[in-house]
């Protein structure tokens, strides 16, 4: 076909080559105009999700309302309003960025010719279903988009046609008012003052420019820090931290091999197909509804909602169970689970004359009494509190104190063993004496009211604590009581994905791992992972690294999981004791 003379049946078997390469380069096209399709439907689903999780922290916070009635409740109801008008604020902030999403969107498709005047759901031939509500945008439907290759609209829109480094227009109005809902968002989450209590208020500053997941971790954390000194940072600081960093985008970005330093707006919208366009703008959308249920949800958390927020009460006394005879004893009487909101009443029926109950507070009422003879003395008494409607639930309780001579008592608080290079809490009471002290077979400090013991890892399997008391009037010493402990080596820690412990259901977006002890294990403890591998059922390739943070690789992988697969996350770590150990974690993604 370059030159010479042809025959007619070359030139008709020339033309069928090249109209069959055409067809061919036309359903590569197509193909992966569709894939953007899928992805866009994807993340239009993805979006419902989490407009529907941010919309039952607002429901469970208004069913409480409407069933906190009576005088009683009447600061709870207070509190409820308030949060409900804060989470309005909220929600009126994300409705304006949502609806001006959409409107990009539609300025994209008019300007391509396509048809967006009429909604009609789930019709195959029309693109706009639904139309936007709220915070809820418009449900397109971008199969039926003609010109889903057009990219020149889409750059013109944003403003990047000229300059792929700063963007105009349209484009850079996008990225101000993403930025502005972030800082908006924060604030609104942790700036805030109930009724006869301490306002709490943050300003966020600008964090785009990172190196790595982790540094933007850190830098968020650093800047939250920072800026919070007027804030609630032990209990929101999570929370804002994963506000922010859900809104944050890299603006400079190096692409290609030329090593371009591109505005992320230019990256992302550069000769990017139509239906490309709109799906980048909807995962935008996905960012801003997962952040708004994470403020949504931080406004929840600071209100009780339920019943009793528990489907069981039972009364509950405790304290010291074991008093000489003249000394003063305190109680702690409550309800097995309480409501912040909701205080018990505490009543002392028999048992101590002249025992006094501390106005109820923290869901529990102080009783104080003086021990008298005998060997034990029995109190009794009734707590009660009100449900939603109004109607009192009573519980009987009734606590014993057994009344001995001066003795010597050994406690663990956390167990009853020792474990072998972990700082072990040991409590040791010589009653009677106004000094006590500890002995014992392993090593032993003086920590607070208490002592530390620190067995030495080895084939040792006991040991001895010897508690002995003082009269610093006399100088008199005596010992009391020796008891043996057993020593065992420290248990394996769980590995934990994000805050998900293994077993559980993690998220693609998590890029941190940590070793620690669960709940079961009464164990405070810090362990270092000096190894991890990462393996996806029904994939190859296992990456590996240290730390606490996944690689690229890892995360790339975890990425390409199907729903339903198993993540399998092997950990070598170090605790306390400097013994390794191997744990390991299964995961659904």
């Amino acid at each position: 076909m370059a030159g010479g003379k042809e025959t007619p049946r070359q030139k008709m078997i020339g033309m069928m080559y090249l109209v069959l390469t055409a067809m061919l380069a036309l359903n590569v096209s197509k193909s992966i105009l569709e894939a953007f399709v899928a992805i866009e439907e994807n993340i239009q689903k993805a979006n419902i999700n989490q407009t529907q999780r941010g919309n039952k922290a607002i429901t469970d916070v208004n069913e409480e309302l409407k069933t906190s009635n009576g005088e009683e409740n009447k600061a709870k109801r207070e509190k409820l309003q308030y949060v409900l008008g804060q989470m309005k604020k909220i929600d009126d902030e994300t409705a304006k960025i949502i609806a001006d999403l959409d409107k990009v969107k539609l300025e994209m498709l008019k300007k391509s010719g396509e048809k967006v005047e009429a909604y009609k759901d789930k019709d195959a031939e029309t693109i706009l279903w639904e139309k936007g509500d709220g915070v809820k945008p418009i449900r397109m439907n971008l199969m039926a988009v003609q010109a889903k290759d057009q990219y020149d609209v889409p750059m013109q829109v944003m403003g990047i046609n000229e300059d792929l480094k700063n963007p105009k227009g349209t484009g850079l109005d996008v990225w101000k008012k993403f930025n502005n809902y972030r800082a908006k968002l924060v604030e609104l989450t942790g700036s805030y003052q109930f009724a006869g209590a301490k306002p709490f208020s943050i300003k966020v500053t600008d964090i785009n420019n990172y190196s790595s997941y982790d540094d933007l971790t850190k830098k968020v954390e650093d800047m939250i820090t920072k800026n919070g000194a007027n804030a609630n940072l032990k209990d929101d600081k999570d929370y804002l931290v994963n506000i922010y960093k859900e809104l944050t985008k890299l603006e400079k970005n190096i692409v290609g091999r030329d090593k371009l330093e591109l505005h992320w707006i230019g990256m992302t919208f550069d000769h990017s197909p139509l239906v490309a366009a709109i799906a980048s703008l909807s995962s935008l959308q996905q960012n801003i509804l997962s952040a708004r249920a994470m403020a949504l949800e931080a406004w929840k958390s600071r209100v009780s909602t339920g019943e009793y927020s528990f489907n069981k009460i039972t009364a509950l006394a405790y304290g010291q169970p074991i008093a000489n005879t003249g000394d003063s004893v305190y109680l702690k009487v409550m309800m097995a689970a309480y409501d912040s909101d909701n205080q018990p009443i505490v009543k002392v029926l028999e048992g101590a004359e002249g025992a006094s109950v501390v106005y109820p507070q923290n869901g529990q009422g102080i009783v104080g009494f003086k021990v008298g003879g005998g060997t034990e003395q029995v109190l009794k008494g009734t707590v009660s509190i009100k449900n939603k409607s109004g109607m009192d639930k009573t519980e009987n309780w009734e606590y014993k104190v057994t009344i001995m001579k001066p003795s010597g008592a050994i406690s663990l608080p956390e167990l009853n063993v020792l474990y072998k290079g972990y700082s072990n809490q040991v409590e040791a009471v010589a009653s009677g004496f106004d000094q006590t002290t500890l002995s014992g077979t392993v090593p032993l400090s003086k920590s607070g009211n208490g002592w530390i013991a620190t067995p030495t890892p080895g084939p040792a399997r006991e040991a001895t604590l010897t508690v002995s008391g003082k009269n610093s009037v006399t100088g008199k010493s005596q010992s009391l009581l020796t008891k043996t402990f057993k020593l065992k080596n420290m248990p394996k820690p769980d590995v934990y994905w994000g805050s998900v412990s293994s077993g559980g259901k993690g998220s693609r977006q998590e890029g941190r791992i940590f070793a620690k002890y669960g709940e079961e294990v009464p164990l405070t403890a810090n362990f270092t992972i000096t190894n991890w591998t990462v393996t996806v059922s029904g994939l190859m390739g296992e990456p590996s690294g240290s730390g606490n943070s996944l690689t690229p690789a890892a995360m790339n992988l975890i990425k390409q999981a199907k729903a339903g697969s198993t993540i399998t996350i092997v950990c070598d770590v170090v605790g306390p004791d400097k013994v390794k150990k191997k744990s390991v974690g299964a995961f659904k993604i």
